[in-house]
């Protein structure tokens, strides 16, 4: 099956933890990293937890390097490997999905050829407080036979949800308790070790 007709799902800390870097760093472009697995039936691609990778440089290959294999060994042991990356862009209005986010997708899909890019939607993060949308703050790519990343249109065809249809509620209410405050990522890790990039107190 390829990714034509895959559903992507998301989990709820790991769809809040991605915005919540994001949030955290309102003037950087941002990224993460996708862990989980296809689903049994090998129909969706089931997004289980999430790392908050750079808030700066984010392409800066050696980090990246380093961050992937530290992700991959601490969450290959739990049965979930990466299978997708998430990207906020610097400007608000920028909507575009760049040549970092891109390569850092090919890098992905040559180990998980279902591989999902995930981007920021500011539009409808702003959006959020003034409604009742269920769907996520994010746009889903995925890479098409001729090798491109491509939007996958969401006129009602919802290929990305979220796992639980409570989560935009959730977020709601982490983002005006400032909760974002929180999130570690791993340029965090990389300048004071003692801080954790698994983010374990997040929701407590």
């Amino acid at each position: 099956m390829g990714s034509g007709e895959l559903r992507y799902e998301i989990a709820q800390n790991a769809y809040i933890k991605l915005v919540l870097h994001a949030l955290k760093h309102k003037t950087a472009a941002v990224n993460g990293i996708l862990l989980g697995r296809l689903s049994d039936r090998g129909d969706a691609v089931e997004v289980l937890d999430a790392v908050p990778l750079f808030h700066s440089h984010l392409g800066l290959l050696p980090n990246l390097e380093i961050s992937l294999l530290l992700i991959e060994e601490y969450y290959g042991s739990k049965g979930m490997s990466i299978v997708g990356y998430f990207h906020a862009n610097e400007r608000y209005d920028d909507t575009e999905l760049g040549g970092i986010a891109r390569n850092i997708g090919d890098h992905i899909f040559r180990y998980f050829p279902q591989a999902a890019v995930l981007l920021l939607d500011n539009k409808k993060l702003e959006a959020l407080s003034n409604g009742k949308d269920r769907s996520p703050v994010m746009q889903l790519y995925t890479r098409d036979s001729s090798k491109n990343w491509k939007l996958v249109s969401s006129d009602g065809s919802n290929r990305l949800i979220t796992k639980e249809p409570t989560a935009n509620v959730v977020l709601l209410d982490y983002m005006t308790s400032g909760k974002w405050q929180n999130v570690v990522d791993f340029d965090d890790h990389l300048d004071d070790i003692s801080k954790d990039w698994l983010n374990p107190d997040l929701f407590k």
